[in-house]
């Protein structure tokens, strides 16, 4: 991360008076109050300053660029009938895969910024209001014309997914200039987080920037056609810390068959020779696969629980893998983590859990394996 000369001199004397006033600053470096308080404010967009009473940040943050949108979910009340009217339930809450990952990282307590989008209208300042309110820093996120993004999901009576719509134009506006604006903020993060909403030439910038800094970078490929749209940014040449797709996904990032277990380990296996460290690969009820370019191959057990509502269980998987990866645990050990905080999230009616903890999917794991 590069800090200016004057920045360093400000960040010096808030490591030695973290509650001193800017006027103080200003005097003792010879400045202006009003520059001290532009100074001040680039510090917090570059990570280094940590809301009031500045705080100054020495564990390292994420960075989610990716899609914001609100959920709109329809819940039947039986098991849903197709071509006609089913007698259910809808709600409208937050959502969008970076913004939910983001959620999730910031309520487990990781420092996250997120790079985004969502329109100048009501369903954008609900949207932020509310993703702010979940300690979600939003400095960087864009605000269109275009009209926010909505995904809509209608779920059968036992919450599985029966039909989902996107509509989330919003996201293209958001290009790679955009994304460079958050820099500095990729420069000093421990890891970048990249959903498939991203168009190409964004997500190319988004892991070009990660790879410069030296971030571990996770792209997480959201469905099947986005997963095909985004395959030729994985290269060889630009290594990738990890990806997490589920079996469909994985196929169609490597243009390989998944049907079977064998065909998965091969599939992974080229995501390894294309710079990939990490392919962590969804099966539904059967749990994941873990790969490493290095290391064996592992199969985890999904967690039992009782399903309320899919939507966002893997949101909050890897979300919660990404935390415990920052805390300095195994991969193994981050996605059995990330399996307590999912099994906790399908078991609710939230897409994103507003009690979820640390401490809640800790206590989860013994309780629920």
């Amino acid at each position: 991360m590069h800090l200016t000369k004057r920045e360093r001199e400000i960040v010096a004397l808030l490591r030695r008076e973290p509650t001193i006033k800017p006027s103080a600053i200003a005097e003792r470096i010879g400045s202006s109050t009003a520059a001290v308080n532009v100074h001040l404010s680039n510090l917090s967009r570059k990570g280094v300053v940590l809301g009031r009473g500045y705080l100054l940040s020495d564990a390292p943050g994420v960075v989610v660029v990716g899609g914001t949108n609100v959920d709109v979910k329809a819940r039947s009340a039986a098991p849903a009938t197709p071509g006609t009217s089913n007698p259910g339930s809808a709600s409208m809450r937050p959502g969008g895969v970076g913004r939910n990952i983001a959620e999730n990282l910031a309520r487990l307590g990781t420092r996250t910024h997120l790079v985004s989008v969502v329109g100048r209208d009501p369903l954008g300042e609900t949207v932020m209001s509310q993703t702010a309110a979940a300690g979600v820093r939003l400095e960087h996120v864009l605000r269109t014309d275009e009209p926010t993004g909505t995904y809509t999901a209608v779920l059968d009576s036992d919450g599985e997914l029966v039909v989902a719509v996107s509509a989330m134009t919003a996201t293209e506006r958001l290009g790679p200039e955009h994304v460079s604006e958050a820099r500095d903020l990729i420069a000093a993060s421990g890891m970048v987080i990249a959903d498939g909403n991203l168009r190409l030439d964004t997500l190319q910038h988004t892991l070009n920037l990660a790879a410069a800094a030296g971030a571990r970078a996770v792209l997480e490929p959201v469905s099947v056609p986005k997963a095909r749209a985004l395959a030729p940014a994985l290269a060889a040449d630009r290594p990738l810390y990890a990806v997490t797709p589920n079996r469909a996904e994985l196929g169609a990032l490597t243009g390989l068959p998944t049907d079977t277990d064998s065909e998965v380990l091969q599939a992974a296996a080229s995501l390894h020779d294309r710079g990939v460290e990490l392919v962590w690969v969804r099966l539904g009820d059967r749990g994941s696969l873990l790969s490493g370019a290095d290391a064996e191959p592992v199969t985890i057990p999904a967690i039992p629980t009782e399903v309320d509502d899919v939507t966002g269980a893997g949101d909050a998987a890897l979300a919660a893998f990404c935390h415990a990866l920052l805390a300095g645990e195994e991969p193994a050990s981050a996605v059995r983590f990330g399996h307590a905080a999912a099994a906790l999230t399908v078991a609710s009616t939230d897409t994103v859990r507003t009690d979820l903890t640390e401490r809640l999917v800790r206590s989860a794991l013994p309780a629920l394996t």
